[in-house]
């Protein structure tokens, strides 16, 4: 191991370089040098280790081999960096030593012992040498040169280090091939003009070995270590790994799983794949983002911008290992410190999210299997009928004659058009599903969607350049190559022609990783190193052809292998675009597949989910995920999609489901109904009571949304992210906040009624009653009898809240309930949004209102911040005052004394105020 040794350059702002014979950095933490961790430690665990061997070989005859190199003796086994990742191969010590690596063969499989790699990297093991370092206007590029070949084919002997210090809480880190160009994603990032003046980070390197070592300033956490394995950069395997300051890790997706994830040797792979969410898998989506909450409850964030089939490994070190089979290194670290800025930083780079239209976040109805358009419209009035709000109904693939896109079955779904004319009529919305495979197997003249992108060149080709042919739905099927321009203008043909018979409001894209029901083609994938690379990351299937295209396959844009990651995000972005242009409205899209910036043109769902309590717990770190990924407008199948539910099960889920920022409940083909109207009259109430409490919180919700698109701020929010220094929060995944004031504690399990949840230091008030609970932090037992769902409002805040309707245009012209929460020092604070609900840009055009609520000194006021139009037709009609401490003698609204009531449970109620949304006002009570 060589000491670091001083760079001749100069170093900006921000930069250091260890001196020669120098001590590292004094660490945080958790913070390892160089390839091990310090000496106390390094002498214990050389003895242990040696120790441990020599026992375990005398009571196993010698059946361990010879004894291991002192050198990998000294490595303790949570600091082990994996040497042979390769899946179905029995490591042995022939081939582990080829590599050049350690081999100490673990000698039972212990329970928490069997992730330990028996081949890992010595600290001595060959890496790169940073031998140049210059300044640059925004940070400092330099040269790095690997001396030794690694083991992996087309090792790339010199590379290219840049450094951007962008701003003071964003760190832009690239590493690439210093001699040839390499496909990078083709996503549009920002473009600083100037460096950092005064980062809150420190940036040190290691010279040789080449390692990054990023510290906070403030705390002197280390939160990057690079030198603790050696990077790998070769054509097909690229591979770095770093130290961890804490164990408090989330992101990763897409994966079902706890939102905090376990390091106990976990691998998380990232690959668009089509399968019913299940543990371990790699699922729907890739989203190659962690935050990790530090010690002391500061966080950051990294980002690692790269599409290629990719995994992550993580260790009890703690220990990460981002190992990607191309593209290059291109790393964003965002440094917070609160979780809250962290994902706003991710999103200043990714793009902010789209405002959803306000009927977006109404109630979504939908089942494969209707059977018909009569069948559909009889669930839509039968909900009319019991009064349950809807804003949207939709239809699965049934629709279509024989699940060819942008058609819909004669006979079948006859007066499709007709009903969709009815939900306009009533105000409400149609949604309906498309896949991006085009059947191929139609008489030629009589399928335009093929005919016409055959003849214009906008299908994935094989290497032999003729259309791939798999097999979806409607059987052999083309698939349309969204990298492609022009196959945006041919998918917005495609939707013009059929809004003209059906006049759909959204679009519901699927299958879109893109899912195959063949592996690669109907002619399987040609041998060569993009179908068969040297290496290939851990995804389902063990192929990257499994269930989905050939990765050779030809796109406009680049190889398959390096878009297919991307799929979906592009064919979101077609189809938002398209759905602007035909309707000249805020688009509204739902995706299965998700990258990175997808939020900025779909919302998404958690895929084909079971009608199991299980899977309803899931569904919430699995929300709280896609809200840290940047894709607020997130839900699951309400009540599951497969499987048969039960009635209590749908309860339950609709309770929940009602709090999903987007609330869908969705049935596969061949079960019961599970719509409310099919359930028990309890049942139903229970069902159409939530409903009408989310319909009362679109006010609310749709500030949120604003707060979303406008800054980056996250609608459904882990309870950490409002309570980082309080640890018991850092694992909780079975309740949640919207907003940073309303706490969801829903019920997750059969036959109980009640509910075990943590409440946060502080008043907490029931929504319903405004009953106060003071805790100090801890588990409370909340009553949950099968009709209620516990709802707490924090102290300090205002919603908005509106009498609901049963569509959300409805409810817009309903007077407002403004709810007021006090804090222990009688004060409390709110906003709200307010535009037409619908039309593009209203805040980039000026053309919305924006209110700001206070209370301070028993004064509450009301302040125009900017006014529009919309909000002359709204009234505020009542102010319900929680935490008031003593009965008031008085109510005075602008000067004028107001009735009033009063509750022992301090609720201070004042009705019929009848104030225009768009006039300001003060109400004092003394």
């Amino acid at each position: 191991m060589k000491s670091y040794q001083k760079l001749t350059t100069p170093q900006p702002a921000g930069c250091q370089v260890e001196e020669e014979g120098a001590a590292p950095v004094t660490p945080a933490r958790g913070r390892m040098a160089p390839w091990w961790v310090g000496s106390g430690l390094l002498v214990a665990a050389v003895l242990l280790s040696t120790i441990t061997v020599w026992v375990l070989r005398q009571v196993s005859g010698g059946w361990l081999g010879p004894t291991p190199p002192p050198k990998c003796l000294l490595v303790p086994e949570s600091h082990r960096f994996d040497c042979y990742p390769e899946r179905h191969v029995v490591v042995t010590q022939e081939l582990c030593e080829s590599r050049g690596c350690c081999f100490i063969q673990s000698p039972s499989p212990a329970e928490g012992k069997q992730g330990v790699p028996w081949c890992f990297y010595p600290p001595d093991f060959p890496s790169y040498t940073l031998e140049s370092l210059n300044q640059t206007a925004l940070g400092m590029v330099g040269l790095l040169v690997r001396r030794e070949k690694a083991y992996y084919p087309r090792d790339i002997e010199m590379l290219r280090l840049d450094v951007e210090f962008e701003t003071d809480t964003r760190l832009h880190i690239k590493i690439t091939d210093a001699a040839n160009p390499r496909y990078e994603v083709p996503l549009d990032v920002p473009r600083v003009m100037k460096r950092a003046e005064n980062p809150i980070y420190s940036l040190n390197f290691s010279w040789d070995p080449f390692g990054v070592l990023l510290q906070r300033t403030a705390t002197g956490t280390v939160l990057l270590n690079t030198t603790v394995a050696p990077l790998i950069f070769a054509d097909q395997f690229l591979q770095i790994s770093t130290s961890l300051p804490s164990r408090f890790l989330y992101g990763l997706g897409e994966h079902r799983g706890s939102l905090l994830h376990s390091l106990d040797w976990n691998t998380l792979t990232l690959w668009a794949r089509d399968v019913s969410p299940t543990e371990s898998f790699n699922l729907y989506g890739a989203h190659p983002f962690y935050l990790l909450m530090e010690e002391g409850g500061d966080a950051h964030g990294v980002f690692l911008l790269n599409s290629n089939a990719m995994e992550v490994a993580l260790q009890p070190a703690p220990g990460l290992t981002w190992r990607t089979i191309g593209g290059v290194l291109d790393f964003y670290i965002f440094l917070g410190p609160d979780p809250n800025m962290v994902i706003q930083q991710y999103q200043q780079v990714i793009g902010f999210p789209a405002m959803p239209p306000l009927w977006a976040l109404g109630f979504h109805l939908c089942r494969w299997g209707y059977g018909s358009s009569n069948g559909t419209w009889q669930t839509v009035r039968a909900m009319r009928n019991y009064q349950i709000p809807q804003d949207a109904q939709w239809n699965d693939i049934d629709y279509m004659d024989g699940y060819r896109d942008f058609t819909f079955d004669s006979q079948r779904f006859a007066s499709l058009p007709s009903l969709v004319e009815d939900l306009h009529k009533h105000g409400q919305r149609y949604v309906m599903i498309l896949d991006p495979g085009i059947s191929s197997t139609n008489p030629h003249g009589s399928y335009w969607p093929f005919d016409e992108g055959l003849r214009r060149g906008l299908f994935l080709n094989t290497t032999q350049g003729q259309p791939l042919i798999g097999q979806v739905w409607p059987g052999f099927t083309a698939f349309a190559d969204f990298s492609n321009p022009d196959t945006h203008q041919w998918w917005l043909e495609n939707l013009q022609r059929f809004h003209a018979h059906v006049p759909f409001d959204g679009l519901w894209i699927d299958m879109n990783e893109p899912s195959n029901f063949m592996d690669g083609s109907e002619h399987g994938c040609p041998p060569g190193e993009l179908d068969s690379p040297p290496y290939t990351p851990a995804v389902l299937g063990d192929s990257l052809s499994s269930k989905t295209v050939c990765a050779s396959a030809k796109q406009k844009a680049s190889v398959h292998y390096n878009l297919h990651n991307l799929y979906g995000l592009m064919e979101a972005k077609a189809t938002a675009s398209a759905l602007i242009q035909i309707r000249g409205k805020r688009p509204f899209v739902i995706s299965r597949s998700t990258f990175p910036s997808q939020g900025r043109y779909s919302g998404h769902w958690l895929g084909d989910n079971r009608s199991q309590w299980k899977d309803m717990y899931y569904s919430i770190p699995g929300l709280l995920s896609f809200s840290l990924f940047g894709i607020p407008l997130v839900g699951a199948d309400i009540c599951g999609f497969s499987g048969s539910t039960s009635e209590e099960l749908c309860t339950r889920w609709m309770q929940l489901g009602a709090f999903y920022p987007f609330a869908r409940n969705h049935n596969t083909q061949n079960e019961k109904a599970q719509d409310p109207t099919v359930f028990s009259p309890a049942a139903r109430t229970a069902m159409k009571d939530v409903l009408l409490t989310r319909y009362s919180l679109l006010p609310f919700l749709y500030t949120l949304f604003h707060h979303a698109h406008l800054q980056g701020d996250t609608v459904a929010r882990p309870l950490f992210f409002e309570f980082p220094r309080d640890v018991a929060t850092l694992g909780l995944d079975r309740q949640f906040l919207w907003g940073r004031s309303l706490l969801v504690t829903p019920v997750l399990e059969p036959g109980v009624d009640s509910v075990t949840g943590y409440v946060p230091r502080g008043t907490w008030y029931d929504f319903y009653t405004g009953s106060s609970v003071n805790s100090s932090g801890e588990m409370l037992k909340m009553s949950a009898p099968l009709e209620h769902l516990n709802l707490h409002v924090r102290e300090g805040s205002i919603l908005p809240t509106q009498k609901p309707g049963t569509t959300s245009e409805a409810t817009r012209g309903n007077p407002l309930r403004l709810i007021v929460a006090l804090s222990s020092s009688a004060t409390a604070w709110g906003d709200l949004f307010w535009d037409d609900g619908e039309s593009l840009d209203t805040f980039e055009r000026g053309s919305y209102s924006y209110l700001v609520f206070n209370v301070t000194q028993n004064i509450f006021t009301s302040t125009i911040r900017h006014a529009s139009t919309e909000a002359t037709n709204v009234t505020i009609g009542t102010l319900s005052i929680f935490g008031v401490q003593k009965p008031p003698s008085k109510v005075l609204l602008n000067g004028q004394e107001k009735p009033f009531s009063y509750l022992d449970n301090q609720v201070l109620t004042v009705s019929d105020l009848g104030i225009s949304l768009s006039k300001g006002f003060s109400l004092q009570w003394l």
